[in-house]
């Protein structure tokens, strides 16, 4: 955060960016989670699996998810190169988010913004990805 102060306290400048908490869960709620973020827009991607699935996603450091329930609560699945761990719930077999590494090595989670409560998810702009050629 970068701020300027005058000796006066009158002309205060300070840099906020806007970040909400958001809560997501599979169907049956086994599998939960909050994140901070700001939704810009999500991905959609044609990959093999994502084609299948329909998810809508968003990508976080991993860090930010808080999950709500025990990780055991979530089953992984992994494909191709396993790179990706795919996470879902094993009783209502829903996907709510996944994690791997970006490009630079860092964990990041990939949400399905689907699985969020309360979002108007018809109002977020989709980019899409060619996964099918990645």
């Amino acid at each position: 955060m970068s701020y300027r102060e005058s000796t006066h306290n009158r002309n205060v400048l300070i840099k906020l960016e806007i970040e909400m908490k958001y809560q997501a869960s599979c169907h049956c709620g086994n599998v939960s989670f909050v994140f901070d973020s700001e939704i810009k827009e999500a991905l959609s991607c044609n990959c093999s699996i994502c084609e299948r699935r329909g998810s809508l996603l968003i990508f976080i450091p991993r860090s930010e998810l808080q999950l709500l329930t025990p990780e055991e609560a979530a089953v992984t699945y992994t494909f191709n190169k396993h790179t990706i761990k795919h996470r879902f719930c094993s009783t209502c077999g829903i996907h709510p988010y996944g994690e791997g590494l970006d490009p630079q090595g860092n964990a990041v989670a990939a949400i399905n913004i689907r699985c969020v409560e309360g979002l108007d998810v018809a109002a977020i702009p989709v980019q899409y990805f060619d996964g099918k050629s990645a």
